[in-house]
């Protein structure tokens, strides 16, 4: 079964940037981030399959790029312009229903990285 493993995410100051990179075991249809904040339900954060068709949470949208290595198992996430509202443990995710998986949210995936925190102050 497929596996993931993603690095990256730490501290920052407003304004600031970071990257979170999420590697899977073999190629998978779609592959996106989402984010959680204890007491609070995951969000989504951003989508990409393997066709190159991206979708992003409209709170980091333009701020936030999402892509994708040319093997298709690895998967990038560049934030920029960071706020405190960003600060969470972002999970990188997966689905290989190249059918289905682009039109389900990234919240509920299954196959689940072991997330990695983001704080900005």
């Amino acid at each position: 079964h497929v596996q993931l493993v993603e690095s990256g995410g730490g501290s920052v100051q407003a304004g600031g940037s970071l990257t979170l990179s999420c590697s899977a075991s073999t190629p998978v249809a779609c592959m996106g981030w989402f984010r959680q904040v204890p007491g609070k339900d995951p969000q989504e954060v951003a989508l990409m399959n393997t066709e190159g068709h991206r979708r992003y949470s409209p709170s980091v949208e333009g701020r936030f790029t999402i892509s994708r290595g040319s093997a298709d198992n690895t998967l990038v996430l560049e934030m920029t312009s960071l706020t405190p509202e960003d600060s969470a443990t972002y999970y990188c995710a997966a689905d290989g229903d190249r059918y289905q998986c682009y039109w389900q949210s990234v919240t509920k995936y299954k196959i689940l990285a072991q997330g990695t925190q983001v704080t900005v102050s």
